[in-house]
């Protein structure tokens, strides 16, 4: 798959010497983890983490059961039950309502069901049209941790290896840096016009447009700004989204997917028009093949230990979840050949059963995927580069030696007392370090608390101009409005809460800060 990269970035003066807030591209999800990982909030980072570690603690009890004394096995059951009654109350907590719409014909889903299942799959899921979120797999009947919902033989997966067989192979094989990831998809651009191809029931249930923030193509100059628009994401819901992150990373990635493009096509279907037959690697479809295996594409570990990207017939149907059903799906079981999607937490009848795409932030999974979950996503972050001429180590928070510091929405974070402010302290202590040359010390002192008023200052002076240029949608009706406009306002809705959040706090720990302020000039 083409990688993407990173764009010039756009400085915002803080206002303290040798320092600016960068805008960047978006940040991976262990690194967000590692940097609020020592904040409260909610006593774990995410749902899916602990819903993850839980499951890992259960996996050890099962291992360490058949290996015990009855003693310890009484033991080792009863702390079995308690964390599985603990993963019910947090399926609970966290479960999504949603409405199925019945006017919805899955004949084309129904039929490759019927294929996957006489090829070996099996499933307890049914597919149908859910509200907001699309085709989705929803559950036939009470599930548990551990029961697995769904489950793919190998041999009906689609990787590399079908690029090994084909004629294509012996071109792209000698083109430099060609990856395996842009073989398949080469692949796939041709193989969805095989009439008599073996997966012919799963390429007729893909979309003609998938509605990502990658479907921008026809060019178009506005106020001096390149828009890559085609038919999907249009001009103004690009226009609208102008000045922030997704706007940034939208236009990273299409231009990146451009330059690919253009180092492969026209010439490879110039010097092989039987193999790459121009009419069917135009850049729209080119586009289209990017989007599928973008939003579709799923990294498998095979039973030979080889990491693949494949895209897995009928799985594509399990959507995105904050608070996901399925955390582990990724490794083929080397008993059966097949890939197991197995539970984490319950799932009710008639309950959508979603996974884990990873752990994103919303620009990407609206960029890539084309919608944007919902929820408080603790991976969405406004990432900040700063530069400083030298930074002192801090021994007792190292995270403030990063160049790259990032904000969140302060509701995740239960300390909003003074020091902290629900802000995130690596960046606290950078902007400290780079006032004062000595080690800050979290001491009711004048000093400290004129230090913290002019960082709290300049924040909320740097935040009110990004609220600014964050400019509400209101008068964007959410019911008769295009789809792309949609996810904008969303967006944007999304963005600017976490401004406000931040805005908030810094306003609330300026009024902490004078008042301790004022204590202190009445004991001089």
């Amino acid at each position: 798959m083409p990688k993407k990269v990173a764009s010039p970035y756009r400085k915002v003066s803080l206002g303290a010497p040798g320092i600016c807030l960068i805008n960047v591209p978006a940040l991976k999800g262990f690194k967000v983890e590692l940097y609020f990982g020592q904040i409260g909030g909610l006593g774990f980072y995410s749902p899916r983490n602990e819903m993850e570690a839980q499951n890992f603690i259960l996996s050890l009890i099962k291992s360490a059961l058949s290996h015990h004394v009855r003693m310890q096995t009484h033991a080792l059951q009863d702390l079995r039950d308690a964390l599985i009654n603990r993963i019910h109350e947090l399926g609970t907590e966290f479960k999504v309502e949603n409405k199925i719409d019945i006017n919805y014909k899955c004949d084309k889903e129904k039929c490759l069901l019927q294929w996957a299942e006489n090829n070996g799959a099996k499933t307890r899921l049914q597919i149908a049209y859910v509200e907001g979120a699309g085709r989705g797999a929803i559950a036939m009947e009470d599930m548990e941790v551990g029961d697995i919902a769904m489950e793919i033989p190998a041999s009906i997966t689609i990787s590399e290896d079908l690029v090994y067989k084909s004629d294509m192979y012996q071109v792209l094989e000698k083109i430099d840096g060609m990856s395996s990831e842009t073989m398949s998809l080469l692949w796939s651009m041709k193989e969805r016009h095989n009439c008599n191809s073996q997966f012919k029931m799963y390429f007729d249930t893909l979309p003609e447009n998938f509605n990502t923030g990658l479907t921008l193509a026809v060019m178009n100059i506005v106020d001096d700004i390149q828009i890559v628009a085609r038919l999907s994401f249009g001009v103004e819901a690009i226009m609208a989204l102008d000045g922030t992150l997704l706007f940034e990373e939208i236009m990273q990635a299409k231009e990146h997917l451009r330059v690919q493009y253009d180092e492969l096509f026209p010439e490879l279907s110039k010097d092989h028009p039987d193999i790459f037959p121009p009419e069917l690697y135009t850049w729209e479809q080119f586009l289209w093949a990017c989007e599928l295996w973008y939003s579709n594409s799923m990294k498998i570990m095979f039973a030979d230990g080889n990491l693949k990207t494949c895209l897995i017939p009928v799985a594509g149907f399990l959507n995105h979840s904050l608070h996901p059903h399925i955390v582990h799906y990724g490794k083929i079981d080397s008993t059966t050949n097949s890939l197991k999607f197995r539970l984490s937490r319950p799932c009710s009848v008639g309950e959508q059963c979603c996974l884990s795409y990873g752990n994103f932030s919303g620009s990407h999974l609206i960029t890539f995927y084309g919608f944007l979950p919902q929820g408080d996503n603790p991976y969405d972050v406004i990432p900040l580069d700063f530069e400083v001429d030298q930074v002192d180590t801090m021994v007792e928070c190292p995270l403030s030696n990063w160049t790259t510091h990032m904000v969140r929405g302060t509701w995740l974070s239960e300390n909003q007392n003074i020091f902290y402010y629900g802000l995130p302290s690596p960046l606290l202590d950078c902007l400290r370090s780079a006032r004062i040359q000595m080690p800050f010390t979290k001491t009711l002192i004048k000093a400290n608390m004129e230090v913290d008023k002019e960082i709290l200052e300049d924040l909320q002076s740097t935040f009110n101009a990004m609220m600014e240029n964050l400019s509400d949608m209101d008068s964007v009706d959410r019911e008769s409005s295009s789809w792309d406009m949609k996810l904008a306002s969303q967006f944007k809705e999304m963005q600017r809460r976490i401004v406000s959040s931040i805005l908030t706090s810094c306003s609330t720990g300026i009024k902490l800060v004078e008042h301790e302020l004022s204590k202190c000039k009445a004991e001089e």
